[in-house]
C-alpha cells in the first residue's frame, strides 16, 4: 500500500476546492444557456408588444394590420 501525502482539508477548504474544480466547465455551455435565456426574454417582451398593439383602443388599425400582427405573434411563439 502506497502512502499518499496529502493535506486534509477543512470543510471550507474542500468546498472552495470543489467550486474551483467546477469553474473549469466549458464556458461555451454557459454562453449557450445565457443566450437561450436572453432570446426567450426577448421573445416574451416582443409578444407583450404585439399584444399591446392588438389590444389597444387608441391605435386605429386596419383588418389587414390585425392579420399581420397576429401572424407576427404566431411566428414569435414558434421561435
Amino acid at each position: 500500500m502506497r502512502c499518499v501525502n496529502y493535506k486534509i482539508m477543512t470543510p471550507k477548504e474542500k468546498a472552495e476546492d470543489l467550486v474551483n474544480k467546477h469553474l473549469n466547465i466549458n464556458l461555451s455551455q454557459v454562453d449557450d444557456l445565457v443566450n437561450g435565456i436572453r432570446i426567450r426574454l426577448a421573445q416574451e417582451n416582443a409578444l407583450i408588444t404585439v399584444n399591446e398593439i392588438l389590444e389597444s383602443f387608441i391605435i386605429n388599425i386596419t383588418e389587414h394590420q390585425i392579420v399581420y400582427w397576429e401572424e407576427v405573434k404566431q411566428e414569435l411563439e414558434k421561435l
